[in-house]
């Protein structure tokens, strides 16, 4: 299963890469395992992961081999404590979803509207996280009372960081973040029409 997890987050993070969703060294992923979890390396790119250099932690969060993991592992914990039922994570600075964190009007409860069915179905709602630094444990510490409540969140001014039950799943929620972020961007100052409250409850009754 470890090698199986492995493969899955090498041929994820190059998806993403390939999209461009992920420029540079930024963005991570997790998975949790029977006996802790994999990461993706710290300073390490999505386009050159090499499966058996991925961190891996135990149950605790100590570095027991592979590559030392992403600095940003702290918040991937924080949400798997929250989270139990969460057996991935994706973390992106992709562009149109940082755009949105750095806007000063949003919702800190809900920060993208309800646009599209396959947001709502996929990601439903998207708290705001304060800003900290990051590798701060104050972020870690802000991610955690926000997890609580949602699996899906966005750090201000920094980036989208989704939990799933699976990579594949925490990954195509994510991307329905970034692209609904990108239409409130095409769309902001024109009139628009929302999903309304019946449709919304019709939604969520049938996931």
């Amino acid at each position: 299963m470890s090698d199986e997890l492995r493969n899955a987050i090498v041929a994820q993070a190059r998806s993403l890469f390939d999209r461009g969703l992920s420029p540079g060294t930024s963005g991570n992923i997790s998975a949790r395992t029977y006996d802790g979890y994999l990461m993706t390396p710290t300073g390490s790119s999505f386009d050159a992961l090499e499966p058996d250099r991925i961190s891996q932690l135990d149950a605790a969060g100590r570095h027991v081999d592979g590559d030392p993991p992403t600095n940003e592992s702290p918040l991937h914990l924080a949400m798997y404590e929250q989270r139990p039922d969460a057996r991935a994570i994706v973390h992106l600075h992709s562009t149109y979803a940082v755009a949105v964190a750095c806007l000063a009007d949003v919702d800190p409860n809900d920060v993208l509207p309800p646009l599209t069915p396959y947001y709502v179905m996929q990601v439903g709602r998207l708290p705001l996280v304060p800003y900290a630094r990051p590798g701060d444990e104050a972020l870690a510490d802000a991610v955690r009372a926000r997890a609580v409540d949602s699996h899906a969140l966005l750090l201000a001014n920094h980036g989208p960081i989704v939990a799933g039950p699976s990579i594949v799943d925490a990954a195509c929620a994510i991307e329905e973040i970034e692209e609904t972020a990108k239409l409130v961007l095409l769309l902001r100052g024109a009139p628009t029409r929302l999903l309304t409250r019946e449709q919304l409850a019709q939604l969520r009754t049938s996931t």
